[in-house]
């Protein structure tokens, strides 16, 4: 079956590289049969979604590195989801694909952008549902509730 993606090789590159790497997309079809020196191209529809601590947010984990925290998402908000009250353990960015989110700082809608910086702590709400990807140094640490000292995976 073609992937809609060509693959290309470097002269002198192997698809073995010495290099070790962290980074993985989760349920990435063969992935274990690139280097890692070699680019991953990602069939978004083909990962799977799977919830998150809170009630009516499912994410799809596009990459991330356990080691290091990097964690890039889409995550996917159900009218009237709420994220409960976590912080920001470094920086995290978010562009919204649908819909919006609401704090207490604003609201960002579709087409827009918004960045925390370390040690933000705030609690956010979809009260119409979103589409957004989000991109994480490391993940979101839940400050109250059932998650309560739990990473956000």
């Amino acid at each position: 079956m073609d992937s809609g993606f060509a693959a290309a090789q470097r002269p002198g590159m192997t698809n073995r590289e010495e290099t070790e790497m962290t980074a993985t997309t989760p349920h990435l079809a063969n992935e274990d049969m690139l280097g890692p020196l070699a680019s991953r191209y990602v069939q978004v529809d083909d990962l799977p979604w799977k919830p998150t601590p809170c009630a009516g947010i499912d994410m799809k984990v596009l990459v991330e590195d356990k080691e290091t925290g990097l964690l890039t998402a889409l995550f996917r908000w159900q009218p009237g989801s709420e994220l409960s009250l976590h912080e920001h353990v470094e920086v995290e960015q978010t562009f919204v694909l649908e819909g919006s989110l609401i704090d207490d700082e604003g609201e960002v809608t579709a087409g827009n952008y918004v960045w925390r910086p370390k040690g933000n702590r705030h609690i956010a709400k979809s009260p119409h549902g979103a589409l957004v990807l989000s991109i994480f140094l490391k993940p979101n640490i839940f400050l109250t509730g059932e998650a309560e000292g739990q990473q956000l995976r």
